[in-house]
């Protein structure tokens, strides 16, 4: 593979697929670990236990910083929103697949506002609100503390009867967490993925991505970047792959 030289747009790419690869890598462990208890190979809760729930927390807050981050680098670069549309329809596509797919296997606690579904939303409302600069950091942290207080608006204003249905509990100013596989709502999340793009459109107006890449030019990172690039690919592919080695697996023992 032919070097490509610091500075350019290739390299500043690279070091974000570097890092949601990584995000993929842990994804991978993660859901292999959650197959693994499934099929009765391990004993842990899933559920409840801060083991998992914290690094759960972890790699989608990743995601998501990577995906704001990503928009910034997008809008900079002049990305049109034709572009936008096509990669937009790749990921609600594989979101109504996700929840086909998991309705088969947990039709009692099916996927049906999971990370997919979380990020085509929240990918609407970044892209409509790139312009909005220094405020993305203040709208970030609103959105994180609704959704924290969210409880507490609850009891005092008994409002659970509306937003924990499943028309509302999208949004994420719920109670109580609903039973489901996986659950992203807009909020807390979108307020990552707008401190992503801050984070991005801050790092860009001062030139340290230029920085960022030289100083980790030496790094082994194309791995990891490759991984990254086919991220979506990845996360449709990988739990099918796993779950039918670990059948065979329960087959055959």
């Amino acid at each position: 593979m032919p070097r490509i030289r610091s500075g350019t747009s290739t390299d500043r790419q690279l070091l974000l697929d570097a890092l949601r690869g990584f995000a993929v890598v842990w994804m991978t462990v993660f859901h292999f670990s959650f197959d693994l208890n499934h099929f009765g190979f391990i004993h842990q809760d899933f559920y409840r236990s801060s083991v998992w729930t914290v690094q759960r927390t972890c790699i989608l807050g990743l995601f998501l910083v990577c995906a704001g981050f990503g928009q910034a680098m997008a809008v900079h670069a002049g990305q049109t929103w034709a572009r936008f549309w096509r990669r937009w329809l790749q990921i609600a596509g594989c979101a109504v697949a996700v929840s086909v797919g998991s309705a088969f296997m947990f039709p009692n606690s099916w996927i049906y506002f999971g990370v997919l579904h979380g990020m085509a939303v929240m990918l609407l409302v970044c892209r409509a609100t790139a312009s909005w600069g220094a405020w993305l950091w203040l709208s970030g942290l609103c959105a994180i503390s609704l959704a924290f207080f969210a409880p507490n608006l609850h009891a005092v204003l008994s409002l659970s009867g509306v937003w924990d249905g499943i028309g509302l509990n999208w949004i994420g100013l719920i109670s109580h967490k609903p039973i489901t596989e996986d659950y992203v709502p807009v909020l807390p999340w979108l307020g990552v993925m707008w401190w992503g793009m801050a984070a991005g459109q801050s790092v860009l107006a001062r030139g340290w991505m230029d920085r960022l890449t030289q100083a980790t030019a030496s790094m082994p990172l194309r791995h990891l970047a490759w991984v990254g690039r086919w991220s979506l690919t990845w996360y449709m592919v990988h739990q099918p792959m796993l779950i039918g080695l670990l059948s065979l697996a329960v087959t055959l023992r």
